[in-house]
């Protein structure tokens, strides 16, 4: 029998969460980390890592969208996922902060549902967290801190596939980054 990919999803979803008897989600959700938080030291001058952070089409390079223009604090920026499987989800995020090698913020959104069948692009309803990229300089190079919070702003059962699927997602996104720096460098 094959599954659809929301059945997977679902299927997979139990499997990544076993829950002891006794332990509701209810329970779980309120223990869960508000953040999800990731950093690593990057081989690249503090320069050239927020070069590859805020020029939009770097970014696009390494985190998989195609932006359609530059980053301007306070401003929305909007592009098309190009990672595969995903080429169908808008990227929507409003930039927050541009401290010059120092910090990069934006807040985005998290639809119901990623799933192309399911999946709507009107964000206007739809909760957001704050990405913050913070940068220092390291003797080897540049130490790089992602943080994505506000997740107890994102309703129950959203808010636990919202903060398991970006918590692998950004263990991806340090990789492409700490590659696409260290090719470039």
């Amino acid at each position: 029998m094959l599954l659809t990919r929301s059945q997977l999803t679902k299927r997979n979803h139990l499997v990544a969460f076993v829950i002891p008897l006794g332990y509701d989600a209810t329970w779980r959700l309120r223990d869960m980390n508000d953040r999800i938080e990731k950093q690593i030291e990057l081989k690249a001058p503090v320069s050239r890592v927020w070069r590859a952070l805020t020029d939009y089409r770097e970014f696009g390079e390494w985190f998989g969208v195609n932006l359609d223009g530059p980053f301007v604090q306070g401003k929305i920026s909007r592009g098309n996922i190009t990672y595969p499987g995903y080429e169908h989800v808008q990227w929507e995020a409003v930039i927050e902060k541009m401290e010059p090698e120092h910090l990069f913020s934006f807040t985005w959104p998290h639809p119901t549902s990623l799933d192309r069948a399911e999946y709507s692009p009107d964000y206007s309803h739809a909760p957001r967290t704050l990405v913050e990229f913070r940068l220092e300089r390291t003797k080897n190079g540049t130490l790089l801190r992602i943080t994505e919070s506000g997740f107890d702003q994102i309703p129950g059962d959203l808010r636990l596939e919202a903060f398991r699927r970006n918590e692998g997602g950004w263990m991806e996104q340090i990789k492409n980054i700490e590659a696409y720096v260290a090719k470039a460098a």
